[in-house]
């Protein structure tokens, strides 16, 4: 009688799960989908066409895809994973001795993908319960970080094709109360030459294959213990990659190098970034159908931060390189012309809200969660109408408006500090037996 109560009780909590995941996935699936659609409307292939073609095709990025095989890989025994990782280097091989024999474009990554896409195969035909169940996730876990990149990159077509005008400008003032960094730094980068400038277009490029090495060392012990933490790097960076596209239909800007500079062409006000400071009243301006509107917020800073958090959990090499990305990520995005320094506050902002908002999700929504991710919210809220509809002010008094925003943000970064310390469980000393109480 008690094992049938205990069965229903576990197969009672199962099901609400199992119609989430379920849920999930369908909503997923669909999204995917649309996106499929609307790129195609524009006659280009979208994600799930350019996920496919990279099953025989040159990948575009072989490091990311040798990095979700990687992750996939936490539910393996060592013996499978050597196993796995050598299957991947000779399938790659052998792709590149074919396209070298051909001419075709050289890429490395299918090997990769193909690994991941075995072991799918592998987990429905050959395995079952919850052995079944952990190789799935794995899996799942790999291709959304792949198909992650695939739908950003289609999110980014549709914001170049259906917000026809920009509204850098009015960042542009904006920064003005910041000291208009992204001109600072863009020349700091050019005093550099060309170390400087390959040193950060690599941190900057390969900000996924950083948060993978976060990511597995925080599912270090999968395999062991045979389930996934609740709570991980990963699902920050989908969810800042799913939610951050939705802000850029919103509040389309494409960066002072595209506005302001050389790479605007025609499009460009003028040819001012870095060297001379913009001017004139704020106004949108109409735009190519090519570059990506994708800089309110910079979800590059929003990842280093999230690979920032992260990384503190870590021992003192793996904080330290969080710390290096964080600072080396500011310094591209702002020395490359790709974004205002206004975008970086509201960057940092956005991520420590989404952080907060998953970490309430995982221990359980409770008064102090619910305060900070309001909090966030309204901060983040609070920036974009005030980068909207008080540009202008905001420049005119820069001694003001400036410490205010940095206030701001400091103020967000301090209360998920203070709060997430108390969600910290405080360990209690053991009695010794001498102490222990006695039974009356």
């Amino acid at each position: 009688m008690f094992s049938r109560i205990k069965y229903r009780t576990a197969f009672a909590w199962r099901q609400p799960r199992a119609m989430l995941w379920v849920t999930v996935g369908v909503v997923a699936l669909g999204f995917l989908v649309a996106l499929e659609i609307a790129a195609r409307r524009f006659g280009l292939p979208g994600p799930i066409t350019n996920q496919v073609r990279e099953v025989i095709f040159a990948p575009k990025s072989g490091p990311l895809l040798y990095a979700s095989m990687a992750l996939m890989m936490v539910v393996l025994p060592w013996r499978q994973r050597f196993i796995a990782a050598g299957v991947a280097v000779g399938i790659d091989v052998a792709f590149f001795l074919a396209r070298w024999a051909v001419g075709a474009k050289m890429m490395f990554g299918n090997g990769a993908l193909w690994v991941i896409l075995g072991y799918a195969v592998i987990a429905v035909t050959r395995r079952t319960g919850r052995e079944r169940v952990l190789l799935l996730k794995g899996v799942g876990l790999g291709l959304l970080l792949v198909t992650g990149r695939k739908t950003g990159d289609a999110w980014l077509l549709i914001t170049s094709k259906t917000r026809p005008t920009v509204l850098d400008p009015y960042m542009a003032a904006a920064d003005h109360a910041l000291g208009n960094p992204s001109w600072l730094a863009g020349r700091i980068v050019q005093a550099t030459g060309p170390i400087g400038n390959h040193v950060l277009d690599w941190v900057y490029i390969q900000l996924a294959v950083a948060a993978v090495i976060v990511a597995l060392y925080e599912l270090r012990n999968v395999a062991v213990e045979r389930r996934f933490p609740g709570h991980h790097l990963v699902r920050t960076f989908l969810v800042i990659g799913l939610l951050g596209p939705a802000i850029y239909m919103i509040f389309p800007v494409v960066g002072p190098v595209f506005a302001y500079g050389a790479d605007g062409g025609q499009w460009a006000v003028a040819d001012l970034w870095p060297n001379t400071l913009p001017t004139g009243a704020p106004h949108s301006i109409p735009f190519d159908e090519i570059t990506p509107r994708n800089c309110m917020p910079s979800l590059h800073t929003a990842w280093a931060t999230a690979i920032f958090i992260h990384s503190r959990r870590g021992p003192r090499i793996l904080r330290f390189a969080g710390t290096f990305w964080l600072v080396a990520t500011l310094s591209a995005t702002l020395g490359f012309g790709y974004h205002y320094g206004a975008d970086l506050v509201a960057g940092v902002v956005f991520a420590f809200t989404i952080e907060a908002a998953l970490r309430s999700l995982e221990r359980g929504w409770d008064r102090s969660g619910v305060q900070l991710v309001a909090y966030g919210t309204a901060v983040f809220a609070a920036l974009l109408l005030s980068y909207r509809y008080l540009p202008t002010r905001m420049a005119e008094h820069p001694w003001v408006s400036g410490p205010l925003l940095i206030l701001a943000m400091a103020s967000v970064i301090h209360g998920y500090v203070r709060t997430t310390r108390l969600w910290v469980p405080k360990a209690t000393p053991a009695l010794r037996p001498d102490m222990q109480p006695e039974l009356v």
